[in-house]
């Protein structure tokens, strides 16, 4: 359908210090949550593999995966032939034991998503608007909701985690940027999001910063594995981003860590200005209203894109220059072992971004600073509205390390 008009995020460590405390419910509760982390974390795993990944031992780790696949939460692979003894059989996820709903609200669309187990986007509705309001909003969860669970089985409804949302905050803040009265973004004061859509939605509902839904996606269904600390930058209507620290989000103590938005940065004019009024898609719009061409096919669908040819170019030009700029800044603060860019454009222009980005680093002095890789995001364009749909998972799925070991320790 298309219309015109964290705490509990941290990803697991593949191994976990097994001191003390195996009989206590809450540590039972978090041992089976390992078990499942590492099976989604490495696709699929053994019995034998899990134990050794997880410190737990071989016979804890077979009540453990009996009692999930009972619930049908793992299913059975093919059995590993071929060295002496029994077959290995390596289990994964069950795609379709649990679904979970995820709306990404930008300044420009909303999304809303089904998702299931392993990140899957299975069913998706959208409503696009010339600036966000709370009424349009509120009306698109009632009627987008009513067509999502329209499509679905009553099994299938009745497997949906949870309702998560994934929006900016300070919505009214940005309201010259974006091109909407001011008296009108303002109603968005005092507007209690979280309650208002849970009062419309028949799931329990979690909202979090855009940016940082978008950076846990990456974490847990992207590039995450693979690097342990990075800085996330997602270029959307405004660009944002987060922090993995350890292999697990870092928020800070407002929730903002790596709102690299307001990072200053020094524009083409040499003027030094906010890195969001460079590296934002709202800037693209401008540029191609200003060569005449319509801009409101950037909003219909991120992944349908055209090359809008020279303000296109112009754009990746100047997002590069001052991503450059951020890149160095982050880099010398914390040492991240990648810096991964993503955005709600297609997979052509990220690599466009991606690579003029690596190419303006190199223009600049490098001395002292030990420089993170520069890669692509693997989520993609909908990355908000998955990390969206990731908060109910996570806060049931996933094990939170540092209650954890508070707890213990």
């Amino acid at each position: 359908m298309i219309k015109d008009a964290a705490s509990a995020m941290a990803a697991p460590a593949d191994i976990l210090d097994p001191s003390g405390g195996a009989n206590q419910v809450r540590v039972r509760a978090y041992n089976e949550r390992l078990v499942m982390s590492l099976v989604r974390r490495h696709g699929s795993l053994s019995k034998a593999e899990i134990a050794r990944r997880s410190g737990l031992s071989a016979q804890t780790v077979t009540v453990i995966m009996r009692a999930l696949e009972a619930e049908g939460l793992l299913i059975r692979g093919e059995p590993l032939r071929g060295k002496v003894g029994q077959p290995s059989v390596p289990m994964r996820l069950n795609p379709e034991a649990v679904y979970s709903l995820g709306m990404k609200i930008g300044r420009r669309s909303a999304d809303i998503v089904l998702m299931d187990f392993v990140g899957g986007i299975r069913r998706q509705v959208r409503c696009t608007f010339p600036y966000p309001m709370p009424g349009l909003l509120l009306s698109f969860v009632e009627e987008g909701l009513a067509e999502l669970q329209a499509s679905m089985s009553p099994q299938e409804r009745a497997r949906i985690a949870g309702f998560g949302v994934a929006a900016p905050f300070e919505l009214w803040s940005w309201a010259s940027e974006v091109g909407a009265p001011q008296a009108e973004m303002d109603q968005w004061r005092g507007v209690d999001l979280e309650a208002e859509i849970a009062r419309r939605v028949p799931y329990p509902v979690t909202l979090q910063n855009d940016a940082t839904s978008a950076c846990a996606a990456e974490l847990v269904f992207g590039r995450g594995p693979h690097y342990p600390d990075f800085l996330y930058l997602f270029i959307g209507s405004f660009i944002g981003g987060g922090v993995v620290l350890n292999s697990a989000l870092f928020t800070g103590r407002t929730g903002t860590a790596g709102a690299i938005g307001p990072l200053p940065v020094q524009g083409r004019d040499g003027e030094t200005v906010q890195l969001l009024k460079i590296a934002s898609i709202y800037r693209l719009e401008n540029l191609l209203r200003e060569a005449g061409i319509d801009p409101m096919p950037l909003w219909y669908s991120p992944d349908g894109w055209v090359d809008f040819g020279a303000p296109l170019q112009l754009w990746i030009d100047d997002v590069a220059a001052a991503l450059a700029q951020a890149v160095i800044a982050s880099a010398s603060v914390i040492d991240f072992s990648a810096v991964i860019i993503d955005g709600g454009f297609p997979d052509w222009v990220r690599a466009r971004v991606v690579d003029a980005t690596k190419a303006a680093v190199a223009r600049l002095d490098l001395q002292g600073v030990t420089m993170p890789e520069i890669v692509e995001g693997a989520v993609g364009s909908h990355a908000r509205s998955i990390g969206g749909a990731s908060l109910p998972l996570f806060s049931r799925y996933l094990p939170d390390q540092n209650v954890l070991f508070k707890e213990l320790g």
